[in-house]
Protein backbone atom coordinates (compact mmCIF):
# COMPACT_ATOMS: atom_id res chain seq x y z
CA UNK A 1 0.00 0.00 0.00
CA UNK A 2 2.64 2.24 0.75
CA UNK A 3 3.94 2.58 -3.15
CA UNK A 4 0.60 4.38 -3.54
CA UNK A 5 0.82 7.19 -0.59
CA UNK A 6 2.82 9.99 -1.82
CA UNK A 7 1.90 13.59 -2.81
CA UNK A 8 0.62 12.10 -6.36
CA UNK A 9 -0.77 9.11 -7.64
CA UNK A 10 0.71 7.99 -11.07
CA UNK A 11 -2.22 5.80 -13.15
CA UNK A 12 -1.19 2.38 -13.67
CA UNK A 13 -2.16 0.57 -16.67
CA UNK A 14 -3.41 -3.01 -15.20
CA UNK A 15 -6.69 -2.69 -15.76
CA UNK A 16 -7.31 -5.08 -12.53
CA UNK A 17 -5.73 -2.27 -10.20
CA UNK A 18 -7.54 0.52 -11.75
CA UNK A 19 -10.84 -1.22 -11.34
CA UNK A 20 -10.30 -2.39 -7.74
CA UNK A 21 -8.21 0.87 -6.41
CA UNK A 22 -9.27 4.22 -5.63
CA UNK A 23 -6.57 6.59 -4.14
CA UNK A 24 -7.54 10.24 -2.46
CA UNK A 25 -4.76 12.11 -3.04
CA UNK A 26 -5.70 14.51 -0.48
CA UNK A 27 -5.95 12.29 2.82
CA UNK A 28 -4.20 9.26 1.41
CA UNK A 29 -7.00 7.09 2.01
CA UNK A 30 -8.03 3.94 -0.11
CA UNK A 31 -11.31 4.66 -1.16
CA UNK A 32 -14.24 2.87 -3.13
CA UNK A 33 -12.89 2.39 -7.16
CA UNK A 34 -13.04 4.34 -9.95
CA UNK A 35 -13.72 4.13 -13.17
CA UNK A 36 -11.87 4.96 -16.23
CA UNK A 37 -14.60 5.45 -19.32
CA UNK A 38 -15.47 6.13 -22.48
CA UNK A 39 -13.93 3.84 -25.03
CA UNK A 40 -11.02 2.11 -24.70
CA UNK A 41 -9.36 5.02 -22.02
CA UNK A 42 -9.72 3.02 -19.04
CA UNK A 43 -5.88 3.29 -18.14
CA UNK A 44 -4.72 6.69 -18.70
CA UNK A 45 -1.50 5.65 -20.47
CA UNK A 46 1.63 7.89 -19.57
CA UNK A 47 -0.20 10.14 -17.21
CA UNK A 48 0.37 11.36 -13.72
CA UNK A 49 -2.41 13.05 -12.12
CA UNK A 50 -4.16 14.08 -8.85
CA UNK A 51 -7.29 11.69 -7.99
CA UNK A 52 -9.86 13.15 -5.44
CA UNK A 53 -13.23 11.78 -4.28
CA UNK A 54 -15.70 13.68 -3.17
CA UNK A 55 -18.73 11.96 -1.28
CA UNK A 56 -21.59 13.55 -0.98
CA UNK A 57 -23.85 11.02 -0.34
CA UNK A 58 -25.01 11.75 3.17
CA UNK A 59 -23.67 13.48 6.05
CA UNK A 60 -23.77 10.25 7.75
CA UNK A 61 -19.71 10.14 5.49
CA UNK A 62 -17.73 12.14 8.25
CA UNK A 63 -15.02 11.30 9.86
CA UNK A 64 -14.00 11.98 13.28
CA UNK A 65 -11.11 14.50 13.37
CA UNK A 66 -8.00 14.46 15.45
CA UNK A 67 -9.48 16.28 18.70
CA UNK A 68 -12.12 13.72 18.65
CA UNK A 69 -9.83 10.76 18.39
CA UNK A 70 -7.54 12.10 21.18
CA UNK A 71 -10.54 12.52 23.23
CA UNK A 72 -12.11 8.88 22.56
CA UNK A 73 -8.37 7.73 23.13
CA UNK A 74 -8.28 9.21 26.88
CA UNK A 75 -12.25 8.78 27.48
CA UNK A 76 -12.63 7.68 31.55
CA UNK A 77 -15.38 5.19 31.26
CA UNK A 78 -17.39 2.72 33.24
CA UNK A 79 -20.20 0.82 32.73
CA UNK A 80 -23.15 2.59 31.42
CA UNK A 81 -26.12 -0.09 31.99
CA UNK A 82 -25.09 0.55 35.79
CA UNK A 83 -25.15 3.95 34.90
CA UNK A 84 -21.12 4.14 36.35
CA UNK A 85 -19.60 5.76 33.06
CA UNK A 86 -18.55 9.29 34.00
CA UNK A 87 -18.37 10.35 30.11
CA UNK A 88 -21.48 9.00 29.52
CA UNK A 89 -23.05 10.93 32.50
CA UNK A 90 -21.68 14.17 31.44
CA UNK A 91 -22.62 14.23 27.50
CA UNK A 92 -26.08 13.21 29.01
CA UNK A 93 -26.18 16.57 31.04
CA UNK A 94 -24.72 18.70 28.42
CA UNK A 95 -27.17 17.82 25.97
CA UNK A 96 -29.89 18.05 28.34
CA UNK A 97 -29.15 21.49 29.07
CA UNK A 98 -28.14 22.27 25.15
CA UNK A 99 -31.85 21.18 24.51
CA UNK A 100 -33.57 22.40 27.34
CA UNK A 101 -34.65 19.02 28.53
CA UNK A 102 -34.43 17.49 31.80
CA UNK A 103 -33.16 14.94 30.83
CA UNK A 104 -31.50 13.25 28.25
CA UNK A 105 -30.02 9.40 26.96
CA UNK A 106 -27.21 8.52 24.74
CA UNK A 107 -28.66 5.13 22.15
CA UNK A 108 -26.61 4.05 19.42
CA UNK A 109 -28.61 5.44 16.29
CA UNK A 110 -31.30 7.84 15.89
CA UNK A 111 -33.80 4.72 14.47
CA UNK A 112 -33.31 3.69 17.71
CA UNK A 113 -33.77 6.77 19.20
CA UNK A 114 -37.01 7.40 17.18
CA UNK A 115 -38.50 3.68 17.81
CA UNK A 116 -37.32 4.21 21.66
CA UNK A 117 -39.65 7.30 21.99
CA UNK A 118 -42.83 5.48 20.27
CA UNK A 119 -42.21 2.93 22.28
CA UNK A 120 -42.35 4.73 25.73
CA UNK A 121 -45.03 7.40 24.45
CA UNK A 122 -47.44 4.83 22.94
CA UNK A 123 -47.39 1.91 25.94
CA UNK A 124 -51.11 1.14 25.79
CA UNK A 125 -52.11 -1.22 22.84
CA UNK A 126 -54.37 0.15 20.39
CA UNK A 127 -52.26 3.35 20.24
CA UNK A 128 -51.85 4.95 17.59
CA UNK A 129 -49.10 7.62 16.21
CA UNK A 130 -49.39 10.11 13.46
CA UNK A 131 -46.30 11.34 11.06
CA UNK A 132 -45.88 12.76 8.03
CA UNK A 133 -46.17 10.62 4.81
CA UNK A 134 -42.24 11.30 3.41
CA UNK A 135 -41.11 11.55 7.13
CA UNK A 136 -37.93 9.57 8.10
CA UNK A 137 -39.64 7.48 10.06
CA UNK A 138 -42.26 6.48 7.92
CA UNK A 139 -40.73 5.53 5.11
CA UNK A 140 -36.91 4.57 6.38
CA UNK A 141 -37.25 2.68 9.18
CA UNK A 142 -38.46 -0.40 8.29
CA UNK A 143 -41.68 0.30 10.23
CA UNK A 144 -40.10 -0.57 13.36
CA UNK A 145 -43.28 1.30 15.35
CA UNK A 146 -45.70 -1.67 14.06
CA UNK A 147 -42.98 -4.51 13.87
CA UNK A 148 -41.15 -3.87 17.41
CA UNK A 149 -43.83 -1.36 19.02
CA UNK A 150 -46.81 -2.57 18.26
CA UNK A 151 -48.01 1.38 17.43
CA UNK A 152 -50.24 1.94 14.43
CA UNK A 153 -49.05 4.82 12.08
CA UNK A 154 -51.62 7.23 10.02
CA UNK A 155 -49.65 9.70 7.87
CA UNK A 156 -50.75 13.15 7.20
CA UNK A 157 -49.64 14.74 3.47
CA UNK A 158 -46.19 16.19 3.70
CA UNK A 159 -45.87 19.74 2.13
CA UNK A 160 -42.84 21.11 0.33
CA UNK A 161 -41.16 22.88 3.16
CA UNK A 162 -41.74 19.59 5.09
CA UNK A 163 -44.37 20.63 7.37
CA UNK A 164 -48.67 19.25 6.90
CA UNK A 165 -51.92 20.78 6.86
CA UNK A 166 -52.75 21.65 10.78
CA UNK A 167 -56.66 20.72 10.12
CA UNK A 168 -55.62 17.17 8.50
CA UNK A 169 -53.69 16.85 11.79
CA UNK A 170 -56.43 17.75 13.97
CA UNK A 171 -59.13 15.28 11.74
CA UNK A 172 -56.82 12.37 12.31
CA UNK A 173 -56.07 12.25 15.83
CA UNK A 174 -58.30 9.83 17.67
CA UNK A 175 -59.69 8.94 20.90
CA UNK A 176 -60.80 5.30 21.69
CA UNK A 177 -63.51 6.43 23.95
CA UNK A 178 -65.47 8.35 21.46
CA UNK A 179 -65.25 5.04 19.03
CA UNK A 180 -64.52 1.90 19.20
CA UNK A 181 -63.94 1.03 15.93
CA UNK A 182 -60.42 3.62 15.83
CA UNK A 183 -56.75 3.26 17.54
CA UNK A 184 -56.22 5.80 20.27
CA UNK A 185 -53.97 8.92 19.57
CA UNK A 186 -51.17 9.02 21.38
CA UNK A 187 -48.23 10.68 19.74
CA UNK A 188 -47.01 13.46 16.98
CA UNK A 189 -44.34 13.42 14.93
CA UNK A 190 -42.12 15.99 13.05
CA UNK A 191 -39.01 16.16 11.05
CA UNK A 192 -36.36 18.79 11.20
CA UNK A 193 -34.50 19.12 9.08
CA UNK A 194 -36.69 17.01 7.01
CA UNK A 195 -34.74 14.98 5.02
CA UNK A 196 -36.32 14.12 1.72
CA UNK A 197 -37.63 17.11 1.45
CA UNK A 198 -34.28 18.42 1.06
CA UNK A 199 -33.01 19.52 4.38
CA UNK A 200 -36.05 21.84 4.83
CA UNK A 201 -35.97 24.00 8.35
CA UNK A 202 -39.46 24.02 9.93
CA UNK A 203 -41.02 27.27 10.96
CA UNK A 204 -41.21 27.95 14.44
CA UNK A 205 -44.72 29.25 14.19
CA UNK A 206 -45.73 25.69 13.04
CA UNK A 207 -44.33 23.79 15.58
CA UNK A 208 -46.37 25.69 18.26
CA UNK A 209 -49.03 25.46 16.17
CA UNK A 210 -48.71 21.34 16.52
CA UNK A 211 -48.00 21.31 19.99
CA UNK A 212 -50.98 23.65 20.81
CA UNK A 213 -53.13 21.11 18.81
CA UNK A 214 -51.56 18.30 20.65
CA UNK A 215 -52.06 19.72 24.18
CA UNK A 216 -56.08 20.62 23.45
CA UNK A 217 -55.91 16.38 23.05
CA UNK A 218 -53.27 15.27 25.74
CA UNK A 219 -51.02 13.97 23.13
CA UNK A 220 -47.78 14.15 23.06
CA UNK A 221 -44.89 15.45 20.19
CA UNK A 222 -41.72 13.97 19.42
CA UNK A 223 -39.11 15.58 16.79
CA UNK A 224 -36.97 13.62 14.69
CA UNK A 225 -34.24 16.05 14.84
CA UNK A 226 -31.81 14.26 13.45
CA UNK A 227 -30.40 17.62 11.81
CA UNK A 228 -32.02 20.34 14.47
CA UNK A 229 -28.36 21.09 14.87
CA UNK A 230 -28.69 22.33 11.37
CA UNK A 231 -31.93 23.87 11.63
CA UNK A 232 -30.68 26.28 14.66
CA UNK A 233 -27.89 27.22 12.97
CA UNK A 234 -29.79 28.05 9.72
CA UNK A 235 -32.15 30.15 11.95
CA UNK A 236 -29.45 31.72 14.18
CA UNK A 237 -31.44 30.18 17.50
CA UNK A 238 -30.27 28.13 20.23
CA UNK A 239 -31.46 24.38 19.81
CA UNK A 240 -33.46 24.42 23.01
CA UNK A 241 -35.89 27.34 21.03
CA UNK A 242 -37.00 25.12 18.52
CA UNK A 243 -37.16 21.75 21.22
CA UNK A 244 -39.52 23.72 23.71
CA UNK A 245 -42.03 23.21 21.45
CA UNK A 246 -41.71 19.40 21.70
CA UNK A 247 -42.18 16.85 24.59
CA UNK A 248 -39.32 14.55 23.48
CA UNK A 249 -36.56 14.74 20.37
CA UNK A 250 -33.90 12.86 19.24
CA UNK A 251 -30.47 14.17 17.49
CA UNK A 252 -28.16 12.42 15.98
CA UNK A 253 -24.17 13.46 16.53
CA UNK A 254 -23.16 10.87 13.81
CA UNK A 255 -24.37 13.05 10.31
CA UNK A 256 -22.89 16.66 10.19
CA UNK A 257 -21.35 16.86 13.63
CA UNK A 258 -18.59 14.57 12.98
CA UNK A 259 -19.28 12.01 15.80
CA UNK A 260 -18.79 7.92 14.77
CA UNK A 261 -21.84 6.78 16.11
CA UNK A 262 -24.59 7.89 18.42
CA UNK A 263 -27.79 9.89 18.87
CA UNK A 264 -29.30 11.58 22.00
CA UNK A 265 -32.72 10.99 23.04
CA UNK A 266 -33.92 13.55 25.24
CA UNK A 267 -37.11 14.80 27.08
CA UNK A 268 -38.51 14.75 30.93
CA UNK A 269 -37.02 12.36 33.43
CA UNK A 270 -40.09 10.30 33.64
CA UNK A 271 -39.43 9.90 29.51
CA UNK A 272 -35.76 8.99 29.86
CA UNK A 273 -36.84 6.02 32.81
CA UNK A 274 -38.90 4.66 30.50
CA UNK A 275 -36.34 5.06 27.40
CA UNK A 276 -33.44 3.57 29.75
CA UNK A 277 -35.85 0.10 30.21
CA UNK A 278 -37.07 0.10 26.19
CA UNK A 279 -33.08 0.84 25.07
CA UNK A 280 -32.11 -2.56 27.08
CA UNK A 281 -34.69 -4.51 25.47
CA UNK A 282 -33.82 -3.32 22.43
CA UNK A 283 -29.91 -4.49 22.72
CA UNK A 284 -28.68 -0.74 22.92
CA UNK A 285 -27.57 -1.18 26.49
CA UNK A 286 -24.07 -1.11 25.95
CA UNK A 287 -20.91 -1.31 28.44
CA UNK A 288 -17.93 1.00 28.36
CA UNK A 289 -19.54 3.91 26.57
CA UNK A 290 -17.47 6.52 27.09
CA UNK A 291 -15.16 6.03 24.51
CA UNK A 292 -18.04 7.34 21.93
CA UNK A 293 -19.58 9.37 24.09
CA UNK A 294 -16.35 11.66 24.53
CA UNK A 295 -16.43 11.93 20.41
CA UNK A 296 -20.63 13.17 21.23
CA UNK A 297 -19.37 15.70 23.82
CA UNK A 298 -17.03 17.41 20.64
CA UNK A 299 -19.70 16.70 18.53
CA UNK A 300 -22.44 19.24 20.78
CA UNK A 301 -19.80 21.38 21.99
CA UNK A 302 -17.42 22.14 19.49
CA UNK A 303 -19.18 21.12 15.96
CA UNK A 304 -22.30 22.89 15.69
CA UNK A 305 -20.82 26.40 14.69
CA UNK A 306 -18.96 25.14 11.90
CA UNK A 307 -22.27 24.09 9.91
CA UNK A 308 -23.04 27.14 8.68
CA UNK A 309 -19.88 26.24 6.46
CA UNK A 310 -21.59 23.24 4.72
CA UNK A 311 -24.90 25.32 4.68
CA UNK A 312 -22.69 27.81 2.70
CA UNK A 313 -21.24 25.03 0.31
CA UNK A 314 -24.41 24.09 -0.48
CA UNK A 315 -26.02 26.60 -1.56
CA UNK A 316 -22.74 27.39 -3.85
CA UNK A 317 -22.74 24.28 -5.59
CA UNK A 318 -26.62 24.61 -6.17
CA UNK A 319 -26.56 28.38 -7.07
CA UNK A 320 -23.59 27.26 -9.50
CA UNK A 321 -25.86 24.44 -11.28
CA UNK A 322 -28.42 26.84 -11.88
CA UNK A 323 -25.58 28.87 -13.55
CA UNK A 324 -24.13 25.83 -15.56
CA UNK A 325 -24.05 26.10 -19.74
CA UNK A 326 -25.68 24.08 -21.36
CA UNK A 327 -28.52 23.86 -19.01
CA UNK A 328 -28.57 20.35 -17.45
CA UNK A 329 -29.78 20.89 -14.49
CA UNK A 330 -32.76 22.22 -12.43
CA UNK A 331 -32.41 23.01 -8.79
CA UNK A 332 -35.72 25.40 -6.72
CA UNK A 333 -33.18 27.67 -4.62
CA UNK A 334 -35.86 28.56 -1.87
CA UNK A 335 -35.50 24.85 -0.93
CA UNK A 336 -31.91 24.68 -0.23
CA UNK A 337 -31.71 26.00 3.31
CA UNK A 338 -29.31 23.79 5.22
CA UNK A 339 -26.70 21.49 3.60
CA UNK A 340 -28.82 19.06 1.37
CA UNK A 341 -29.29 19.52 -2.40
CA UNK A 342 -31.66 18.29 -4.46
CA UNK A 343 -32.03 19.12 -8.16
CA UNK A 344 -33.09 17.02 -11.15
CA UNK A 345 -32.14 16.43 -14.71
CA UNK A 346 -33.46 18.57 -17.88
CA UNK A 347 -32.44 16.56 -20.73
CA UNK A 348 -34.55 13.63 -21.57
CA UNK A 349 -33.34 10.28 -21.49
CA UNK A 350 -30.13 10.93 -19.09
CA UNK A 351 -31.58 8.88 -15.87
CA UNK A 352 -30.73 9.49 -12.62
CA UNK A 353 -28.79 6.44 -12.14
CA UNK A 354 -26.37 7.12 -15.30
CA UNK A 355 -25.71 10.39 -14.72
CA UNK A 356 -24.38 9.84 -10.82
CA UNK A 357 -22.10 6.86 -12.62
CA UNK A 358 -20.56 9.82 -14.56
CA UNK A 359 -20.21 11.67 -12.07
CA UNK A 360 -18.59 8.86 -10.16
CA UNK A 361 -16.07 7.92 -12.79
CA UNK A 362 -12.66 9.50 -14.35
CA UNK A 363 -12.66 9.27 -18.30
CA UNK A 364 -9.75 10.54 -20.23
CA UNK A 365 -11.35 13.73 -21.32
CA UNK A 366 -11.74 14.80 -17.97
CA UNK A 367 -8.48 14.50 -17.35
CA UNK A 368 -7.14 16.59 -20.37
CA UNK A 369 -9.78 19.07 -20.07
CA UNK A 370 -9.32 19.69 -16.25
CA UNK A 371 -6.07 18.10 -15.68
CA UNK A 372 -7.28 15.97 -13.01
CA UNK A 373 -9.73 13.21 -12.02
CA UNK A 374 -12.30 14.08 -9.44
CA UNK A 375 -15.11 11.35 -8.78
CA UNK A 376 -18.17 13.27 -6.83
CA UNK A 377 -20.26 10.60 -5.57
CA UNK A 378 -24.07 11.04 -5.16
CA UNK A 379 -27.02 8.66 -5.49
CA UNK A 380 -30.65 9.08 -7.04
CA UNK A 381 -33.30 9.90 -4.86
CA UNK A 382 -36.77 10.01 -4.08
CA UNK A 383 -39.21 11.75 -6.66
CA UNK A 384 -36.86 11.47 -9.83
CA UNK A 385 -34.44 13.58 -7.95
CA UNK A 386 -30.31 13.61 -7.22
CA UNK A 387 -29.31 14.36 -3.86
CA UNK A 388 -26.09 16.00 -2.28
CA UNK A 389 -25.05 16.71 1.30
CA UNK A 390 -22.45 18.39 2.80
CA UNK A 391 -20.46 17.79 5.66
CA UNK A 392 -17.22 18.50 7.19
CA UNK A 393 -15.08 16.24 4.98
CA UNK A 394 -16.13 18.20 2.11
CA UNK A 395 -14.22 21.87 2.30
CA UNK A 396 -14.82 25.05 0.23
CA UNK A 397 -12.43 24.40 -2.13
CA UNK A 398 -13.89 20.64 -2.65
CA UNK A 399 -16.98 22.55 -4.03
CA UNK A 400 -15.44 24.27 -7.15
CA UNK A 401 -14.23 20.86 -7.93
CA UNK A 402 -17.71 19.25 -7.55
CA UNK A 403 -19.02 22.33 -9.69
CA UNK A 404 -16.63 21.71 -12.28
CA UNK A 405 -16.92 18.25 -12.41
CA UNK A 406 -21.10 18.34 -12.96
CA UNK A 407 -19.90 21.40 -15.70
CA UNK A 408 -18.04 19.30 -17.48
CA UNK A 409 -20.46 16.13 -17.43
CA UNK A 410 -23.02 18.81 -18.70
CA UNK A 411 -21.10 19.79 -21.52
CA UNK A 412 -20.19 16.23 -21.95
CA UNK A 413 -24.04 15.36 -22.35
CA UNK A 414 -25.17 18.10 -24.45
CA UNK A 415 -21.91 16.99 -26.93
CA UNK A 416 -23.10 13.65 -27.21
CA UNK A 417 -26.89 14.69 -27.83
CA UNK A 418 -25.60 17.21 -30.26
CA UNK A 419 -23.94 14.44 -32.21
CA UNK A 420 -26.91 12.03 -32.03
Amino acid sequence: MSVFVRSFVRCVKFRSVSERIGIDCGSFRVLQPFRFCHGGSRAIAESSMLCRTLDLRSDTLTQPGESMRTAMAQAIVGDDVFGEDPTVNELQKVAADMFGMEAALFVPSGTMGNLIAVMVHCRERGSEMIVGDLSHMHIYEQGGSAQLAGVHSTTLTTSVDGTFDLEQLESKIHHSNRDVHLPCSRLVCVENTHNIMGGRVLPITFLQQVRAIADKHGIAVHMDGARVMNAAVAMGVHPSDILKHCHTASVCLSKGLGAPVGTMLAGSKEFIQGAVHARKALGGGMRQLGILAAAGKIALLDMVDRLKEDHRNAKTFAKALTQCDPPLYHVDMTSVETNIVRFRLQVPGLSQTRFCELMGEVSKEEIDALDQGVRVLMFPYIGGAIRAVWHVGVSEEDTQLAIKKAQFIAQQVWLKKATN
